[in-house]
C-alpha cells in the first residue's frame, strides 16, 4: 500500500509486449507523481516482482504466456493478500472481466482508453479505492457484490504449497521433469517428488488430467 509520506505511486507493469510496456512507461511520464518500479513479462514473473518490489500497484493484462492473467491475480493476492492490482486488457467482455474482478483486480480498464483515464484509475486503485471503465462497469460491479460461490470458497490449490503450484503450471506447459528441474534449478529427483505429492493431493493420476487441473483453475491459459 502506497504511504501518505511516500512521493510517488510506485507501478509494476506487466504486459507480454516490449513495446506496449514502454508506451505505458513514456504515457506515464506526464503524471509526475507515479514512477515505474518494474517491469514483467509474464504472469509467473510479476508475481515473483511484485513480492520482491511490493509496488503500490500492479498493472495487468490478462493474455500472458505462462501463469496468465486471472491465475496470476488469483497467486499474487494468495502471495500478498493487500497487493493491489489493475487490469488494463484488450478486452471488455464479461468472461474476461468477472473471472478478473472475482480473483481480486479492483480496477479494470480497457486498452485504448486516454492517458487521463489511466492516471486516474492507477491514482484511485493505488489510493485504496476501485476504478473500472465505463465499458466494463456493469459488469465490474456486478461481480464484486456476488457472493463467493461454495466451490470457490477453498481452492483444491490451497492444498499445494507454492513449489507445488511452480511444478505444476510447468507439467501443464508441457515440460519434462527434466525441463521442470532446468527452470527451477531442482534435482529432476526433487520435482519428481514434488509431482508425485500433487497428484497424491488432487488425487489426479497423469499429465492430462494435471493440465486440465491447471487451466480450470487459472494457472495456464487454454491456448498455451
Amino acid at each position: 500500500m502506497k504511504s501518505s509520506l511516500r512521493e510517488k505511486i510506485r507501478v509494476l507493469l506487466v504486459d507480454d509486449h516490449q513495446i506496449v510496456r514502454e508506451g505505458l512507461r513514456a504515457l506515464l511520464v506526464s503524471a509526475p507523481e507515479i514512477e515505474v518500479a518494474g517491469e514483467a513479462s509474464d504472469g509467473r514473473e510479476a508475481v515473483e516482482m511484485a513480492v520482491k518490489l511490493r509496488p503500490d500497484l500492479v498493472v495487468m493484462d490478462l493474455s500472458l504466456k505462462g501463469l496468465h492473467g486471472e491465475g496470476a491475480i488469483r497467486e499474487l493476492k494468495r502471495r500478498m493478500p493487500d497487493a493491489r492490482v489493475m487490469v488494463l486488457s484488450m478486452y471488455g467482455s464479461p468472461e474476461y472481466v468477472r473471472p478478473a474482478v472475482r480473483a481480486g483486480a479492483m480496477g479494470y480498464i480497457v486498452k485504448g482508453s486516454g492517458i487521463s483515464e489511466f492516471v486516474d484509475a492507477i491514482r484511485a486503485v493505488a489510493g485504496g479505492g476501485s476504478f473500472f471503465g465505463v465499458e466494463v462497469r456493469r459488469v465490474a460491479e456486478a461481480a464484486r457484490a456476488e457472493p463467493a460461490p461454495a466451490d470457490e470458497a477453498r481452492s483444491p490449490l490451497d492444498e499445494l504449497t507454492a513449489r507445488e503450484r511452480e511444478v505444476l503450471q510447468l507439467v501443464a506447459l508441457g515440460q519434462t521433469n527434466r525441463q521442470i528441474a532446468q527452470t527451477l534449478g531442482l534435482s529432476a529427483k526433487t520435482v519428481d517428488g514434488h509431482r508425485t505429492r500433487i497428484m497424491a493431493k488432487l488425487d489426479l493420476h497423469d499429465a492430462a488430467s494435471l493440465t486440465r487441473f491447471a487451466i480450470r483453475h487459472g494457472l495456464v491459459s487454454p491456448d498455451q
